[in-house]
C-alpha cells in the first residue's frame, strides 16, 4: 500500500492519515481538527469542479481546498485497495 496524498482520493475512499505535511499554523490548525497520523478518514464527496473536498474523520464532516489536502499523506485501507 503506497502513500498518497489526500486529495488523490476518490470519493468513497478510505485511508488512515500518515503524516500532515507543512509548518506553522496551518499544520497545526489541521491537527486540531483531528488530522494526526492513525486516524482513518473517508472521502465524502467533491465539490462540482472538484474544490473544496468534503471529509468525514473521527465522526465530523471537514471540507478542505484541493492545496490543503495535497499537504496531508494516507494509505488507503487494505478494504479498498483490494478492490483496485
Amino acid at each position: 500500500m503506497a502513500v498518497r496524498r489526500l486529495n488523490e482520493l476518490r470519493t468513497g475512499d478510505r485511508a488512515i492519515i500518515e503524516r500532515v505535511q507543512g509548518m506553522g499554523r496551518f499544520r497545526h490548525r489541521l491537527m486540531e481538527m483531528g488530522f494526526v497520523p492513525g486516524t482513518e478518514i473517508v472521502v465524502e464527496k467533491h465539490a462540482p469542479l472538484k474544490d473544496p473536498i468534503e471529509y468525514v474523520l473521527k465522526g465530523y464532516h471537514v471540507s478542505l481546498r484541493h492545496e490543503e489536502a495535497e499537504k496531508v499523506l494516507v494509505r488507503k485501507t487494505e478494504e479498498e485497495s483490494r478492490e483496485d
